[in-house]
Formats: C-alpha cells, sequence, structure tokens
C-alpha cells in the first residue's frame, strides 16, 4: 500500500543479500495528523562509522565472488538500506527486503530458480531494531546477521528463531563486568544505563549477578540520547550525592557521547568508569572527552583483530550504483585523510561483518552442493545450515555457532591510558573467555592498569570497610546489603575471615582469645596442691593427722590409767584411727581427678565417717550402758560387752561397704569435664554417677549421727566425774552442724569450690570429733594427772568443774 523503498547500495547477482545499517544517526520528529498520507522519514546525522560497516560487508562480498573455493560460479548481490536508527523505519525495510518490492513476470514454461527476495539480511547494528525486524521476518525463517546487537533476549529461539549474530551475548558481557567489579573490590557502585533493550536488559543481568556477588548498585538510572536536558541535570545531581567512586556506563556510543558533553560541562571529574563494549573502544568517544572524565576506565571490549585488505579497500572507495545522489565523484583519495571513516580502530566490528558474510556464504556452498561448480537450481533455505556450519577465515579465526545463534564468548579488556600528547590509549590488560573454568574465566595485569586522575592505586568504592577478623557484619537497618556496621564476636565466638557475616562459636574444650580470631584451648582447673587453697587444706589435713597421732600416742603411752581404761580403750584406739583415715581422706579430693580417684575419695570418705561415727556410738552406749549396769539385778553388761561392741562397729561399717559397693557396681564415679560452671576454663571434676549412691552414703552417715546424738542425750544426766556423753553430745552438735550447712553450701558453689567445701566439712567435724572427745581427756592425763584415779572415775572423789 505503501511507497516502496529504496536501497541506498544495491548490486545484483545470483544471490541477493539484503543489509540494514544506520548510515544515519538520527531523525526530525514529525508530528502525524493522520488527515493525509504520512511523509518519509528525514534522516539527519550522518553516521560515517555505520558507512564503514556497509564497506566491510562490501569487502567480504567482493572476496568471495572473486574466490574459486567459495560458491564457485554464483555470484553474490546485495541491497543496503538505511534505517536511520528508527525501529519503525527498520521493519519497514525489512519488509521490502523479504518482498522484493517487484512483481516478476515469466513464461509459463520457465523455471522459478531465482527468488525475488534476499536470502539473508546483514545488520542491524542495535539491539532494539534487531528485536523489532527478527519478529517479523523469524516466521519466514530468513536468516539476520547482526555484527554488534548484544542483548540476551535475541538469544531466545521461540521469539527469534531466525536471529543469529557473530558478536557474543550481553549474557557473558554482563556477568564479566560483574566478575571485573568483583576483582577490583568494589561493592558499592552506581550505573546509568541506555534506555532500550540493550541497556535495560543488560543492567538487568548485571544486576542479578551483582546481588549474588555482594555487590550493591548504590543507584541505576537510564538515558536515551532523546532525552530532554532536565533529565541529564538529574543524572548529574544523583551522581553528585553519591558516595561510590565506581560508574558502570551500559550504554550505546551515542548515549555516551551526549552524555560525556553535560559531564565535561559540570566537571565531573574522578569517577572510576566500567564501560560496556559499546563505548569502551570508540576513538571518537575517547576523542570527544577532552576534559578526562573517562581517564582510566575500564571495560570489556571486542577482541583486537585484522582483515588483511580490508583497510585498503576502505581507502580506495568509489561511487556505488546508488539509487539516491551521493555527493561523490568517483576519484577520491582518501589515503591522507584523517577522520572517523579512515579511522580503523573498530577493526574488531568490521571483522564481525567480514566473518558474518562468510558464515551465509558457506551455509550456501554446502546448500548448492557446490564442489567445482554449484547447482543453482537447489531450494535455498540457509537458516538451518548457518547453525551447522564451522570454518575458518583467512586470519585463522574460527567461525562456528551454539543452538542460540550466538558464538564463544571472549573478551579483551582494555584500559584508557592518557598519554603525554593529550591522545588516549586503549591498552589491553587482560582477558576474559566465558568458555573456560569459573576460576580462570578472567586474567588481569594489575602492574599496567592506570585509574581515574591518572592514578596508580586501585580506588575504593564500598558502603561499609571491611569487618576485620573477629568481628561480624550487622545490616543498617533500611539500606542494601552492602552498608553494615562490624560487631565484635561474643565471648566463646570467633570469626578468623574477613566480612565474616557470622561468629563461630569455639568447641567445648576451646575459648575466644582477646581478639575474637581464634579458638584457644580452655584452661583446666581443679583443686591442686599448688595453689593457696589446696595448700592451705593440705596443711590442715595433715595438721589434723599429726594431732590425732599425738593423741593416739598420749593415750597409749598412758593406756594402764583408769581415765584411758574407763570408756572402752580399744574403742578410744579405733576411734582415734578412724579419725586419721578421715582426715587423710580429705587429700585424695585434692589434685586432677582420674577414674580411681574419683571412685576412692567417695568411698573411703563415706566408709571411714561411718568406721568414726560407729566407734563415737559404741562408746555412747557404753557410757549408757555402764551406768545402768551398776543398778542391782541389771546384766546389761552381759549383753553389751567388748565382743557386742565390736560386732556393733562391725556390723554398721559393713552396711555403709554395702552401700558403697553398690553404688561402684551400679553407677560409679568417674572423672567429668564441666564447660558450663566457668566460662571460659574447664573444670575437671568427680561426676557422682548417681546422686543415689553419693546421697546414700551421706544419709546413711547422717543417720548413725541422730542415733550418737540421741543416745549421747540420754546419758546427759548421768554423774559428771563418770560422764563423757556431754562431749559426745557436744562433738554431734558440731558434727551435725556442719554437715546440715554444708548440704547449701556444697550445692551452690561452683566448680573446684563445691570440693573445697566437702574437705572443709570433712576436716571440721573431724577436728569437732578430736577435740571434744579427746581433748578433756588429754587435758586431765597431762596437766590433771591428779583425777586420774579409780576413785575419781568412780565419782567417789572432788568432783571436777563442769
Amino acid at each position: 500500500i505503501g511507497d516502496p523503498e529504496n536501497p541506498q547500495l544495491s548490486r545484483d547477482g545470483d544471490i541477493i543479500l539484503g543489509g540494514m545499517f544506520s548510515f544515519h544517526s538520527s531523525w526530525n520528529d514529525r508530528k502525524d495528523t493522520y488527515m493525509q498520507k504520512p511523509l518519509p522519514l528525514q534522516c539527519t546525522s550522518l553516521n560515517f562509522r555505520e558507512f564503514q560497516v556497509a564497506q566491510a560487508m562490501l569487502f567480504a562480498i567482493e572476496e568471495i565472488n572473486n574466490s574459486t573455493d567459495l560458491l564457485p560460479g554464483v555470484s553474490l548481490g546485495y541491497k543496503m538500506y538505511d534505517t536511520c536508527g528508527s525501529i519503525a523505519q527498520s521493519i519497514k525495510v525489512a519488509l521490502a527486503l523479504m518482498n522484493g518490492n517487484q512483481i516478476i513476470f515469466t513464461a509459463p514454461e520457465a523455471p522459478c530458480t531465482k527468488p525475488a527476495q534476499v536470502q539473508a539480511i546483514m545488520g542491524e547494528t542495535s539491539s532494539s531494531p534487531c528485536m523489532a525486524i527478527a519478529t517479523v521476518i523469524g516466521p519466514f525463517y530468513i536468516p539476520m546477521m547482526s555484527h554488534f546487537a548484544t542483548c540476551a533476549c535475541l538469544s531466545d529461539k521461540t521469539k527469534y528463531p531466525s536471529f543469529l549474530r557473530t558478536i557474543p551475548s550481553d549474557y557473558y558481557q554482563s556477568r564479566a563486568l560483574v566478575y571485573l567489579v568483583k576483582y577490583f573490590g568494589w561493592t558499592w557502585v552506581g550505573a546509568i544505563r541506555t534506555n532500550d533493550d540493550y541497556g535495560n536488559k543488560g543492567m538487568a543481568t548485571f544486576t542479578e549477578t551483582a546481588q549474588q556477588l555482594g555487590i550493591c548498585l548504590e543507584y541505576s538510572v537510564s538515558f536515551f540520547r532523546t532525552d530532554p536536558y532536565e533529565k541529564i541535570q538529574k543524572i548529574i545531581d544523583i551522581i553528585k550525592a553519591s558516595t561510590s567512586k565506581v560508574i558502570v556506563g551500559f550504554l550505546s556510543h551515542f548515549d555516551m557521547d551526549v552524555l560525556l558533553h553535560e559531564f565535561s560541562l559540570n566537571n565531573l571529574t574522578g569517577y572510576q568508569w566500567i564501560g560496556s563494549e559499546s563505548w569502551i573502544f570508540d576513538s571518537q568517544t575517547a576523542e570527544m572527552d577532552i576534559h578526562h572524565i573517562l581517564d582510566g576506565a575500564i571495560g570489556l571490549s571486542i577482541p583486537k583483530s585484522h582483515v588483511t585488505g580490508l583497510k585498503e579497500f576502505m581507502l580506495n572507495v568509489k561511487l556505488l550504483n546508488s539509487s539516491n545522489d551521493l555527493e561523490c565523484t568517483g576519484h577520491e583519495d582518501l589515503t591522507g585523510v584523517k577522520n572517523s571513516f579512515t579511522d580503523m580502530s573498530l577493526m574488531p566490528i568490521f571483522n564481525n561483518v567480514y566473518k558474518g558474510v562468510y558464515a551465509v556464504a558457506h551455509a550456501l556452498h554446502n546448500i548448492l552442493n557446490c564442489n567445482k561448480t554449484c547447482e543453482k537450481n537447489v531450494q535455498l533455505d540457509p537458516f538451518m545450515r548457518i547453525l551447522k556450519i564451522y570454518f575458518k577465515t583467512k586470519e585463522g579465526d574460527e567461525v562456528y555457532f551454539d543452538e542460540n545463534g550466538d558464538p564463544a564468548a571472549k573478551y579483551e579488556i582494555i584500559n584508557w591510558q592518557p598519554r603525554k600528547n593529550g591522545i588516549v590509549e586503549f591498552v589491553t590488560v587482560g582477558l576474559y573467555d566465558a568458555s573456560l573454568s569459573p576460576g580462570k574465566q578472567l586474567t588481569l595485569q594489575n602492574n599496567s592498569l592506570i585509574w581515574a586522575r591518572n592514578s596508580k592505586q586501585v580506588p575504593v568504592s564500598v558502603c561499609s570497610e571491611k569487618c576485620p577478623p573477629g568481628t561480624r557484619k550487622v545490616l543498617q537497618k533500611g539500606r542494601p546489603v552492602c552498608c553494615y556496621d562490624c560487631i565484635r564476636c561474643a565471648e566463646g565466638e570467633i570469626s578468623n575471615t574477613t566480612d565474616s557475616v557470622t561468629c563461630l562459636r569455639c568447641p567445648p574444650e576451646f575459648w575466644s582469645n582477646e581478639r575474637r580470631d581464634t579458638c584457644i584451648k580452655k584452661e583446666a582447673v581443679f583443686l591442686s596442691y599448688e595453689e593457696i587453697m589446696g595448700a592451705l587444706l593440705t596443711a590442715a589435713s595433715l595438721f589434723g593427722t599429726c594431732m590425732t597421732t599425738g593423741v593416739a600416742l598420749i593415750f597409749f603411752k598412758y593406756r594402764k590409767t583408769p581415765i584411758v581404761r574407763a570408756n572402752n580403750s580399744e574403742l578410744s584406739f579405733l576411734l582415734l584411727f578412724s579419725l586419721t583415715l578421715c582426715f587423710l581422706c580429705s587429700l585424695t579430693f585434692i589434685g586432677q581427678p582420674s577414674e580411681w580417684s574419683c571412685m576412692l575419695r567417695h568411698v573411703a570418705f563415706g566408709i571411714t565417717f561411718v568406721l568414726c561415727i560407729s566407734c563415737v556410738l559404741g562408746k555412747t552406749m557404753v557410757v549408757l550402758m555402764a551406768f545402768r549396769a551398776t543398778r542391782p539385778g541389771s546384766n546389761v553388761q552381759k549383753w553389751f560387752g567388748p565382743t557386742q561392741q565390736r560386732l556393733c562397729v562391725t556390723s554398721f561399717t559393713l552396711i555403709q561397704v554395702i552401700i558403697c559397693i553398690i553404688w561402684l557396681t551400679v553407677s560409679p564415679p568417674f572423672p567429668f569435664k564441666n564447660f558450663k560452671e566457668i566460662k571460659d576454663k574447664i573444670t575437671l571434676e568427680c561426676a557422682l554417677g548417681t546422686s543415689v549412691g553419693y546421697w546414700a552414703v551421706l544419709g546413711y552417715i547422717g543417720l548413725l549421727s541422730v542415733l550418737c546424738f540421741i543416745f549421747a542425750f540420754l546419758a546427759r544426766k548421768l554423774p559428771d566425774n563418770f560422764n563423757e556423753a556431754k562431749f559426745i553430745t557436744f562433738s554431734m552438735l558440731i558434727f551435725c552442724a556442719v554437715w546440715i550447712t554444708f548440704i547449701p553450701a556444697y550445692v551452690s558453689s561452683p566448680g573446684k569450690f563445691s570440693v573445697a567445701v566437702e574437705i572443709f566439712a570433712i576436716l571440721a567435724s573431724s577436728f569437732g570429733l578430736l577435740i571434744c572427745i579427746f581433748f578433756p581427756k588429754c587435758y586431765i592425763i597431762l596437766l590433771k594427772p591428779e583425777k586420774n584415779t579409780k576413785k575419781n572415775m568412780m565419782g567417789k572423789g572432788p568432783r571436777s568443774p563442769s
């Protein structure tokens, strides 16, 4: 219905290839009233770069037509259109290339061997026009080969089934940019993107990958070259107000040129730029940067390449067959001219066009079954054959495509390094190869890098400084994850890495050091002989043993005297022996607990104290029965003589022995490491095994003590001269008081102090028995010998003072 579109450059041939390039980069806006037919698009801003791209396509076609190895006898023609960078114009041109804009009349008998439409379309440069074109031509499976459209979305074969490209997808570029940012430790960056499919989708992939690697965007703004000045000023204000020093520019070179002019007017220098392949190796952009806004920029570019003869072909350009009136005579000499058309810095892009044309030619070569000649009457369907081709160019570059129509992803990392003459040199400082394993994809030469403001030091761009070992990160409320505070690890926890998210709790036998970055082995504590408390208790125990031994020696020396013989001297000596064992058994509680010491201390304590109390109980009963035996007709002496006393002591002690044996058999005490008592130390102590056994031993001792106290209390009114029951009563009061107060003190005392409490109770009760029962007799033996007579003991002499 509309007017036919005529190509800017064309040439006839057996097989026609289409070309779509933005010979103009912009157009004049028009307001259609829809009352009349819209006027043709008025294109502006001549773009020499796209003319260079078209020349690369022409050069490849010329080489193929002159080759005898590729498509022999078959000539390639072309039709090249100017899209002006307009998506609407691109679709219109695509339809023109599909239809041919002509009606071919042939005789009925003539074979239809020459199709009207093109067999493949080369172009477009940008992603958004490619998406629109690929959507239109996709159902017809006409191959579209782009040299610079990088949007990852174009790899979707369900939407764009016939699209291919000779430049890697932004799927890889976006990730490579994130890895580059991560490599230099930048976790707080800003981002500016072109507001089209190339910028928006590329930045979306960048943002997603950055979040996975712990990188935060302080801001992410979009821009298109037709935006009003207010939009640019808003972007400048955002950058000035930001704290990040690194800016990722996912921009087309057109948009970068517009922004660069405004950044220069606002003196927006000192920022480290990370660039996408669209502008990072564009020499025109570098020439515009007269205020050194982009000095030290680093980014990804297509690997440097060379196509033999291409430069000479471009410089030797002649008037082409054009439907438009181009201002050329055909005799121009461009050898000495220096402008954007003669600039060969974009040779990697030209090489992509060159490889794309050759890929189509190889596919056609296979379809036409070419050997020395080709079968020209074969039905052409080049798309599926392109996906399967593999070849090397004359420069040795490998060309092949994956199932999505994408080539292998390889990038050079270049650095803008200003020289003394003011010219910026693009220096290759590293490589990125997506085909390698993750740890080997990125390689960099750090020593050759130059940063913003011509610095040799890597810029720092973080929201929060790294948390040193011994601390953990705590996110700041309402801010991105890269903004955090460093909190010192709690006691018993460590972090031995930088920027640790959590602190690790030390194993039970370890504790954190002062810096909280290492777990050190806990100090083992127990009641030892070396410490003051242990030494004092040991001294008290030995002192008690010596006192008891001294009393025993006195009693042995004066064993024939009435006061010693008066109350069963055999029980007295057995009591002194048991008291000696009581003093000595306290020593088993001191020192590092072991399996044998834990069993020995409790068993020895239980048996020796029962033996001791049994002797005291026997002495009490002797006192009580001796008085009753003096009554007429009493036969008490017969039933409670020395033999019965020995049997009584043995029986009482045997019961305790049986209790201890059951305890040791069922669940004996064992050494135990207590990690909870003291947080930074290990308390070595003896676990009871079963508390029932321990309290049974103590309960039995308590029962005998109560019986002893009762008997002594009953004998309190006997004659004073004969009676030692009051001393036994007093000793039992001390004994019971000590062990009653022992229970709460023992339960509430931590660690080794509970052991000290138990030793103190043993010593206190032992001293109480020794002093209360034996010291009065020693007093009489040594200081009052005149009272040590049988007459006095029988109560017939003068009464001793109470």
